[in-house]
């Protein structure tokens, strides 16, 4: 298993917008077409409201890497650029907790 914290930071009000009509859009393909995306999780940030956290699981690198060939992925990726400011990724191992992580 994989994950990935991503924070996306947007340039505005209209940005966002477009940006959350854009994960609206894409989401639905996500769940249809990706078995080995086991959780994709979209968040807004209390206080913060131009940001944006996606929590994503993976059952292991190769359902990533499918994830990241997806037509629809590729779509996500080219639009982004017309709202996002900045973003930051951090790939996480998942140890332990509850819900998706063996062993739980």
């Amino acid at each position: 298993m994989m994950a990935l914290s991503v924070r996306f930071e947007l340039k505005d009000e209209a940005a966002a917008a477009g940006f959350d009509a854009l994960v609206t859009r894409t989401l639905p393909l996500i769940v249809s077409e990706e078995p080995g995306t086991l959780l994709y999780l979209v968040n807004t940030v209390d206080g913060a409201p131009l940001s944006r956290v996606f929590n994503e699981y993976y059952a292991s690198p190769e359902a990533f890497d499918a994830h990241e060939q997806q037509p629809h992925v590729q779509a996500f990726l080219a639009e982004r650029a017309l709202y996002v400011k900045s973003y930051h990724v951090d790939r996480l191992t998942p140890t332990v907790g509850k819900g998706l992580i063996p062993g739980d």
